[in-house]
């Protein structure tokens, strides 16, 4: 598949401290691509860079075959979709998505009547058909988010940014929009660039994931090669679904405070970042404390501190002896969760084959 965004060499810092460093990566056309990472991590910075809010210190950023670094915004033929959607309020939804459409600086429309078709098209893909007329003030913040959608689109822009473009929304709404972007960048065949510092948005909404770690890519690739397989204890980390355990990996065994593990060959990962023993949520059983010890598991002593509710699954917090928070996910799809006494003493167990080792 061909790119139709390439960033090469790309930093940016502000006061000395880097914000993105050395960034080279092609986003693929018609694709819609999740951008995660934690608050600081480059996200906002990157988006950024690539409309022409800031310009890179080093690199270059070729979009539809051009060089663009140093092309003013307005001329780099990218939408942008803002958290804040940044509507006009004096202006009702049809002005506000047809604004866009007359007033850019390159090719603008004049056509009235070309306005009013193209302006009718996008806004019924959106969703909004019968409000063409409403104060943008007298809508819903989940119309709001359409309304800044459709002002974007109107322009047949060939990459969108979204710049969190749920956060404003309430969990029922952020919901819903997620499949109505998905549906209509799949039907534009246009390619959504969406940054989000929600792990399970940016899982379930891209196509690929970049996962920035302190300014640089952590990892790029499809959603579930890396939820399964993190290329780092910071990606693992921002995924926000593995225990991190540190220590030392010695030939075949892994040494950490709380014990000392087999480590099998398809469970080594090279990092830069130390001995960490990763293992997810979902992948630890919680036995009896005085169950024996299966040959095939590696179970570890543990205190209950306390259980979440979180609709489809239950999160339960243990502590370690050595003071340490381990959570265990539980599906309920696999049957009724089960409860556990406040501060009483448990087994963790998994298989080694489950963990990951990075050494």
């Amino acid at each position: 598949m061909s790119a139709v965004l390439t960033l090469s060499n790309i930093s940016k810092s502000y006061g000395g401290k880097p914000a993105v460093r050395a960034i080279d990566i092609a986003i693929p056309a018609d694709s819609y691509v999740s951008v995660l990472g934690a608050s600081g991590s480059g996200k906002t910075t990157l988006l950024r860079l690539i409309a022409g809010f800031e310009e890179p210190e080093t690199g270059q950023i070729a979009f539809d075959g051009r060089r663009i670094d140093g092309t003013p915004a307005h001329e780099r033929g990218i939408g942008f979709v803002f958290q804040t959607f940044a509507l006009f309020p004096h202006l009702n939804v049809r002005d506000n998505v047809a604004f866009g459409l007359a007033n850019r600086t390159i090719a603008p429309v004049t056509d009235k009547a070309e306005i009013d078709r193209r302006v009718a098209e996008t806004i019924a893909m959106v969703g909004l058909t019968g409000l063409e007329r409403r104060s943008v003030t007298q809508i819903s913040g989940g119309q709001r988010q359409r309304v800044a959608l459709a002002r974007t689109l109107v322009t047949e822009p060939k990459l969108v940014l979204l710049d969190e473009p749920l956060g404003a929304l309430d969990a029922h709404l952020r919901a819903r929009m997620r499949d109505e972007l998905r549906q209509i960048r799949k039907s534009l065949g246009v390619t959504f660039l969406h940054v989000t510092g929600s792990e399970s948005e940016a899982l379930a909404m891209g196509d690929r994931l970049i996962v920035l770690d302190d300014g640089t890519i952590g990892q790029f690739d499809a959603p579930k090669t890396i939820y399964a397989a993190p290329a780092s204890p910071g990606v693992a980390r921002y995924l926000n679904a593995y225990n991190l355990l540190k220590g030392e990996r010695r030939d075949d065994r892994f040494v950490s405070e709380v014990g000392t593990f087999p480590v099998t060959r398809q469970s080594i990962k090279s990092s830069t970042a130390g001995g960490v023993y990763a293992l997810r949520h979902d992948r630890i059983a919680v036995r009896d404390a005085a169950a024996p010890g299966s040959a095939e598991e590696i179970m570890v002593p543990a205190k209950f501190i306390a259980s979440e509710y979180g609709g489809a699954s239950v999160l339960s917090f243990f502590a370690l002896d050595n003071g340490q928070i381990v959570e265990v996910e539980e599906h309920l799809s696999l049957g009724a969760p089960k409860t556990f006494e406040r501060d009483a003493r448990y087994g963790l167990a998994w298989k080694p084959g489950d963990a990951l080792v990075y050494a």
